[in-house]
C-alpha cells in the first residue's frame, strides 16, 4: 500500500482519447490498497490558446496579471473534470479538486505565485472515501481567495509540493519525453538520457532553461527530500530519478548537461554614475515588481567621468513590466539611454564536475569560437557557466558545446 502522486502534462492529456488512456494506464499500474493523487495540466495547447485570446484584447495582457490568472486557471479545470469522468466511466471512484479545494495557498504575485502553505485535509478525506483525487496543477489561491498561477510549468511544483505535504511515498512526473537529457533532444539528436541527476544539478538545469522541470518543483523535492521520477506518458520504461545523491556508479562526466533559453531579453542601462547605490536603485525597483534578473554585468564606460554601463537579462514575459520601471529609474539617474535587445538567447553548461576544473570554461568558449559564435555576456555559478549569444545561432551553439563535452561518452 502506497500513497503516490502522479503528474501528467498537457501533451499527455491533449485529447479525450489521451485522457482515457491516462486513466487506463493509472488503473493498470495501481496496486491493491494504493492511494492515488493525480495532478494535471491544461489540455495540449489550451494555455497558449487562452493567452492568444487575451492578446486579442490587449497586446500586452500580462499588464493585468490578476485577470490573466482568472483566465488561465480555467484550463486545468477542464482537464481535471474530464479525467475524473474518465476514471468514473472505467468503474473507479474519482473526484476533481481545484488548487484551492486541495488546500494550495499562495502569495499574491499573480502569474508567478509562490506556494506559502498546503492544507490537504480535503485530499485526505477524498482518498479515505476510496477516490482517486484529481487536482488542478499550476494554481492556488491567495489570502483574498483570488486565483494565482505558479508560472509556466507550475503543475510540476504543485505535484511535488503536494507530495511533500501528503508525505507521499513517491512523486512521478509524466511528460512527453522519457527522462532528463544531456540537452534538448529536439535540438541535439545525440543527447543522452540520464539515469539519475542530483537536485542541485537539476535545479540549475531548470533555472537555465531545461524545460522538463520547473525550478521551484526541484526546490520542493529537495526541501521535502522526495525523489522525483521523470518518465514518459507513452512508455513504461524507467525515466530519470532526481534525488539528493547518486545511488549507482556512472561514468564520470565533466558536465551533466547543456541548457538553453531563448525567452530572454537583454537590457542595457548606459551612462549612469559609477557611485554606491546605483545597482540597488535599479534592481530593487525590479524586485518590487517581482521581476527576476539574471546575467548582471557592470562595466566602466568612462573612467575620467566615472560613468558606467549596467547590462542584465530578464525573461521575455517580464519585458512589458520591466521596461517602464527601468526607464523611470534611468531617467532619475541621468542615464544616457536604455537599450533592449530581443534577438538574444542563453546557452549554459551545468555539472558539479566543473568544480575545481579550470579547463571547463575554456572548452566551452573554444567550442563556440570554432563554430564562429560570438559571446555577448558571461555569467557563472559554482556548477554552471552561461553565455548570452544571438538567438539565430542558438541551435548551432548548443550542438557545438554538446559535441565538445559528450561526443566521446
Amino acid at each position: 500500500m502506497a500513497l503516490i502522486v502522479k503528474k501528467f502534462g498537457g501533451s499527455s492529456v491533449g485529447s479525450t482519447e489521451k485522457i482515457m488512456n491516462v486513466a487506463k494506464r493509472v488503473l493498470n499500474e495501481k496496486k491493491p490498497g494504493d492511494q492515488i493523487v493525480m495532478v494535471v495540466s491544461a489540455m495540449g495547447d489550451t494555455t497558449d490558446d487562452l493567452i492568444k485570446l487575451a492578446e486579442g484584447i490587449n497586446k500586452e495582457p500580462y499588464t493585468y496579471p490578476r485577470e490573466m490568472d482568472m483566465l488561465l486557471t480555467t484550463g486545468e479545470q477542464i482537464s481535471i473534470a474530464l479525467l475524473a469522468m474518465a476514471f468514473n466511466t472505467l468503474g473507479q471512484k474519482a473526484v476533481s479538486l481545484t488548487g484551492s479545494m486541495a488546500g494550495m495557498h499562495t502569495n499574491s504575485f499573480h502569474t508567478k505565485g509562490l506556494i506559502t502553505d498546503i492544507t490537504p485535509e480535503r485530499v485526505h478525506e477524498e482518498l479515505d472515501k476510496g477516490n482517486i483525487v484529481v487536482v488542478a496543477g499550476f494554481q492556488g489561491t491567495d489570502e483574498h481567495g483570488d486565483p494565482v498561477t505558479l508560472g509556466r510549468g507550475g503543475s510540476d511544483t504543485s505535484a511535488v509540493a503536494l507530495a511533500g505535504a501528503l508525505k507521499a511515498d513517491s512523486c512521478e512526473i509524466f511528460t512527453d519525453v522519457d527522462g532528463v537529457y544531456s540537452a534538448d533532444p529536439r535540438i541535439v539528436p545525440s543527447a543522452h538520457k540520464m539515469q539519475e541527476i542530483t537536485y542541485s544539478e537539476m535545479l540549475e538545469m531548470a533555472r537555465l532553461g531545461a524545460g522538463v522541470m520547473q525550478p521551484r518543483s526541484v526546490e520542493m523535492g529537495a526541501y521535502f527530500n522526495i525523489p522525483i521520477h521523470v518518465r514518459s506518458t507513452f512508455t513504461t520504461k524507467p525515466g530519470t530519478m532526481i534525488r539528493e545523491d547518486y545511488t549507482m556508479e556512472e561514468k564520470n562526466f565533466d558536465i551533466r548537461g547543456v541548457a538553453h533559453d531563448d525567452k530572454v531579453v537583454k537590457v542595457a542601462v548606459l551612462g549612469i554614475p559609477n557611485t554606491p547605490g546605483i545597482a540597488h536603485d535599479i534592481f530593487s525597483a525590479l524586485a518590487e515588481a517581482n521581476v527576476d534578473v539574471d546575467m548582471i554585468v557592470q562595466s566602466i564606460r568612462n573612467i575620467e567621468k566615472n560613468v558606467t554601463d549596467m547590462v542584465f537579462t530578464v525573461a521575455s514575459s517580464d519585458r512589458a513590466v520591466a521596461k517602464p520601471i527601468v526607464d523611470k529609474v534611468a531617467e532619475k539617474l541621468g542615464a544616457v539611454a536604455v537599450l533592449i535587445e530581443d534577438d538574444v538567447a542563453k546557452v549554459s553548461i551545468v555539472g558539479a564536475g566543473m568544480l575545481g576544473n579550470p579547463g571547463i570554461a575554456s572548452r566551452m568558449f573554444g567550442a563556440l569560437s570554432k563554430a564562429g559564435i560570438n559571446i555577448d555576456v558571461i555569467s557563472t555559478s559554482e556548477i554552471s557557466i552561461s553565455c548570452l549569444i544571438k538567438k539565430d545561432v542558438l541551435k548551432e551553439a548548443v550542438n557545438a558545446i554538446h559535441d565538445e563535452f559528450f561526443q566521446d561518452k
